[in-house]
């Protein structure tokens, strides 16, 4: 049909100074082009419901540019899979993920905010002052659901450090074979130097192994996940009445959901990353690898 057709391009291919369709444009423009004399933008809707075509969403991509981008995620999926190397994991191996969430302001409303009531959500004033800011790291034991988090006043090689000090410095991972640390390639963690220094100051018993994700692929760093649950359950909305508040909360909110935790149930294998990377090859509209912030 020529109106899903039409759905499927872009608005500015026929001119249209718009980035994305809705129903009712796409109405006017069929209307416009002289396909049909009359419709509506409700049943341009439900002739593109059919076959689940929605021009009026969008999601953002990354393509992998590593030339090394299957080698590196494989060995990630392996870990998350109790692989490494084709063989399976010990029962005193670990597997941690770890990242940093940088410039976690502290803002203070010029009102204070109001509690929902019945008929009314909670409100909350959109000018605030700026208090200052903190980074937020920490780590997640993929396969016990435990987690690690210290609040710093800036990221960096020690703050980080310190956060891996805090994992190999206690049971079980002190007594551990290896622990697996999951990175991407921050300024903290990056490349060879990264894993000598480390190794060096915490790893020779048990064996501190840092795998590093190929670039643009923090959709597979566990760790993210959680941090997507903390913007939207901890931060947002942004309203803290002292910067202290900040580190007080997220600690708490830690030990809170670590208590309830369970592992991040984990499908995607390394079978389904050569059927996507396949795709980006030979599809005439690529598959999209997902890109997380």
């Amino acid at each position: 049909m020529q109106v899903k057709a039409l759905a499927c391009e872009l608005p500015s291919r026929f001119g249209v100074p718009l980035s994305r369709w809705s129903a009712e444009e796409l109405a006017a423009e069929v209307i416009n082009s002289g396909l049909v004399a009359s419709i509506s933008g409700s049943t341009v809707w439900r002739w593109l419901n059919e076959d689940a075509i929605r021009p009026w969403y969008r999601r953002s991509w990354i393509f992998p540019r590593a030339p090394d981008f299957e080698v590196k995620a494989g060995r990630v999926l392996d870990l998350y899979h109790g692989l490494w190397e084709g063989e399976p994991l010990g029962p005193a191996d670990f597997v941690v993920c770890a990242d940093e969430k940088t410039s976690i302001q502290a803002r203070r409303r010029r009102h204070s905010t109001t509690p929902p009531s019945p008929g009314r959500l909670m409100q909350v004033e959109h000018e605030y002052e700026r208090l200052g800011a903190w980074a937020y790291l920490a780590a997640w034991d993929v396969h016990h659901a435990k987690l690690f988090g210290r609040c710093e006043p800036a990221t960096g090689i020690e703050p980080f450090d310190r956060l891996v000090r805090d994992v190999m410095m206690q049971p079980p991972y002190s007594d551990a074979e290896r622990v697996f640390w999951i990175v991407d390639n921050g300024s903290s963690h990056r490349g060879q130097r990264a894993i000598s220094r480390l190794r060096r100051r915490y790893g020779h018993h048990p064996e501190l192994v840092l795998v590093h994700l190929p670039i643009h692929a923090s959709w597979l760093n566990q760790i993210e996940i959680y941090f997507s649950i903390v913007q939207r359950k901890v931060l947002t909305p942004n309203d803290f009445n002292d910067l202290r508040e900040v580190p007080e909360r997220l600690l708490a909110f830690q030990g809170r959901y670590e208590s309830l935790a369970k592992p991040f149930r984990w499908e995607f294998t390394r079978k389904d990353l050569a059927n996507v990377l396949k795709n980006l090859d030979t599809a005439p509209h690529p598959a999209r690898l997902p890109h997380a912030a």
